[in-house]
């Protein structure tokens, strides 16, 4: 819906060239300070016109102390009502203690894009909003909505886009067709709560391949990068299922795959043809976005790689490839840069930084993450994944439990299904020796989340959940299994060797400290003991101890 279609406009905002803010009923007047307008600005070009106080104040009073930015914004807020008149201003601001909102409602959006630059003269000494103004001059297209849909352009996909054809009957009767079309439809579902792709409603692929099935059609009319067709084949009391994942650009089979099994083994809501199709799916885009990634300059990746491509990266926990990960989200959000989600995944990456020991600055690493989940919720407050990643900022990194059950809380009521959330949140029972709240959680979060292509991170959490509750032997066969498809991730390693020296098997138990001292060469028991979350209960103190007693041995 165009700004203030509905109802009366009681502010006029001109973005393209000067600036201009004022008051459009009787006696209104008219918004002059520099600050001040671009304060306008950024609401109106913020989702749904909100920004948190805190946001704002780093746009515009980033120099000043955090109460003196406090101060300035509420003396902004009091200058704008006084230049405006009470009226226009209750009726167009509404603040809270955490957030300013702007009703678009009654906002007219004057000017027209192009017609001189964005915000053209409203310099304000300010690097964040600098570069937030200089990033929508270099792509004036993502604002052009506010104008109405004559100058609206599409959203700029950073996830790769995926749609799953119903399978068609080559051999068989009507129920095969039945269960061709529900095996899409379970594929697609499942798809649905990746974070790292786009996938197409079934209802919108069914309705084009009752129609036609040609590539060409599924690329141009469901805008796709990837598809999944197949056929299937009744032979007696067997079905034979065939599926083939394409690269919808240029028709390149990345792979195929063949089932064989009954109506039930199909139906049962196990069925081993769903979870291997999902999971090879999900591998499948993330190896091809990191092999398209290598040796391009960024501006060369196409956009429906960056994310995934950078995620990937980021989980490969090689030093290189996490330096370069980082490089990579930011291009995706330089691109994109109201993608909450991107926001999110920088947040990880910072997490990653300290966990994993590689970060040169803990406290800016671990500032520059919450600022990261900032900006991710101030672009989608409703946004479960963003909720789950400032969940694990706040736990992991800034040992803040209260605010980190808050989040998760908040996530799972938007989504009770968000695999990651429940994973986070039985990381955070665990570190607060809440053994079996713990276990739950991290097994709701498998059975939402069995073909995640980053599995390994779920395993390895699985294990940590099992430390909490003192059970070594599970504790040591999940660390087994995550370290077997990813054996860089430290906290896996502390898991393993942990359990194994509870279990009394202390060569393995010192072999693995001495893994995780060459994946980590600057680890500190005393610093693992000063910063952990959970050092300070007995899930932390166990680790400890054996981390101590294998340093000793050695």
């Amino acid at each position: 819906m165009r700004s203030g279609e509905l109802g009366t406009h009681s502010l006029e905002i001109t973005l393209f060239g000067a600036c201009i803010v004022r008051g459009l009923t009787a006696g209104a007047g008219e918004v002059t300070g520099a600050k001040h307008k671009a304060l306008f600005a950024i609401l109106a070009t913020a989702p749904n016109g909100r920004a948190t106080r805190t946001h704002l104040q780093q746009m515009l009073w980033g120099m000043s102390s955090y109460d003196g930015g406090q101060q300035s914004l509420r003396r902004a807020l009091s200058d704008i009502k006084r230049a405006l008149g009470s009226e226009v201003y209750e009726d167009v601001i509404a603040p809270t203690n955490a957030e300013i909102k702007l009703d678009m409602s009654k906002v007219k959006v004057a000017g027209q894009p192009g017609r001189g630059s964005f915000l053209e003269g409203l310099s304000i000494p300010e690097a964040a909003y600098e570069a937030w103004r200089d990033q929508i001059r270099a792509n004036p297209d993502q604002i052009f909505a506010l104008f109405g849909p004559t100058h609206t352009t599409p959203t700029q996909a950073v996830l790769p886009a995926v749609s799953i054809l119903p399978f068609r009957v080559v051999i068989g009767e009507e129920q095969h067709g039945v269960l061709g079309d529900w095996l899409a439809e379970q594929i697609c579902r499942s798809m649905s709560r990746s974070r790292l792709v786009a996938v197409i409603s079934h209802m919108s692929a069914r309705n084009l391949a009752s129609t036609s099935v040609a590539l060409e059609d599924v690329r141009e009319k469901l805008a796709v990068d990837y598809c999944l067709s197949g056929s299937i084949r009744a032979a007696g009391d067997k079905i034979l299922l065939d599926a083939d994942f394409l690269d919808a650009r240029n028709g390149r089979i990345l792979w195929t795959r063949h089932f064989e099994g009954t109506m039930a083994d199909y139906i049962s809501g196990e069925s081993e043809a769903e979870y291997e199709i999902v999971s090879a799916i999900g591998r499948a885009i993330a190896s091809e976005a990191i092999q398209h990634t290598a040796k391009r300059r960024l501006k060369d990746i196409e956009d429906h790689h960056l994310l995934i491509a950078g995620v990937g990266k980021l989980h490969q926990l090689r030093f290189s490839s996490f330096v370069e990960s980082r490089e990579i989200i930011k291009e995706a959000i330089r691109r994109a840069p109201q993608t909450a989600e991107a926001h999110a995944w920088l947040a990880d990456w910072y997490v990653k930084s300290v966990f994993n020991g590689w970060s040169t600055d803990r406290a800016q690493d671990m500032q520059q993450a919450k600022d990261a989940t900032a900006r991710a919720l101030d672009i989608d407050p409703e946004n479960a994944f963003c909720l789950t990643m400032d969940g694990t900022v706040q736990n992991t990194l800034w040992t803040r439990p209260d605010l980190a059950s808050a989040s998760f809380e908040h996530a799972l009521t938007i989504n009770p299904n968000e695999a990651l959330c429940h994973l986070q949140k039985g990381v955070l029972h665990a570190f607060n020796d809440e053994a079996d709240a713990a276990i739950e959680s991290v097994r709701t979060a498998n059975r939402l989340s069995p073909t995640d292509p980053f599995g390994y991170f779920y395993n390895s959490m699985t294990a940590t959940a099992y430390l909490s509750s003192e059970r070594w032997q599970e504790a040591l066969d999940h660390a087994e299994h995550s370290l077997r498809h990813n054996d860089r991730h430290t906290s896996t390693l502390r898991a393993k060797l942990t359990a194994l020296y509870r279990l009394g098997r202390l060569d393995e138990a010192r072999e693995t400290f001495e893994q995780l001292k060459r994946r980590e060469p600057d680890f500190s028991v005393e610093a693992y003991a000063a910063h952990h979350p959970a050092a300070a209960f007995r899930t932390g103190q166990n680790v400890i101890e054996a981390l101590r007693a294998l340093e000793a041995s050695g």
